[in-house]
């Protein structure tokens, strides 16, 4: 593995675990040049869907978008990275066990939207926001009313 801080080739795994599901396995390396450390992930490689968005164009799934995407909604709130990536997890084995060539991307938001509502509140809101294009205050507290109105 290249070390990302001086692409030297050699490296050393200093520490190996597996996540909680054992589908990742996540290495602690250090480089033998300059002595970082960086942490690589290997998991898996699977046949990605086709993604159906919106207007009927068709792209990949993409591991990372959906990454990307929870890391934005969370940004500045006390989630921890594990806690997302775990989350990620989750939702590329709903997708995966859904044993489908194409999927829609209503579906994966829908997962990304029940996921978020149980970590964090307003990363939920933040998400929904966006994803259900909310146009106005009246859409905000239409939503948190209903988030409100769940929690008891």
């Amino acid at each position: 593995m290249k070390c990302p801080f001086c692409n030297n080739l050699n490296t050393n795994v200093i520490d190996k675990r597996p996540n909680d599901s054992f589908d990742v396995n996540r290495r602690r390396r250090e480089c033998e040049k300059c002595s970082k450390r960086f942490t690589t992930y290997e998991r898996i490689e699977w046949n990605n869907p086709t993604v159906v968005k919106k207007d009927g164009s068709r792209v990949r799934f993409e591991r990372d978008k959906v990454l990307n995407g929870l890391l934005k909604a969370c940004e500045k709130r006390s989630i921890s990275r594990e806690v997302i990536e775990k989350a990620v997890d989750d939702i590329e084995n709903e997708i995966r066990n859904k044993n489908k060539n194409e999927i829609q991307s209503k579906y994966i938001g829908e997962l990304v939207i029940k996921k978020l509502k149980s970590i964090d509140k307003v990363a939920y809101i933040r998400f929904a926001s966006v994803y259900r294009e909310f146009a106005d205050l009246a859409s905000f507290e239409k939503e948190l009313k209903l988030l409100k109105k769940r929690k008891r």
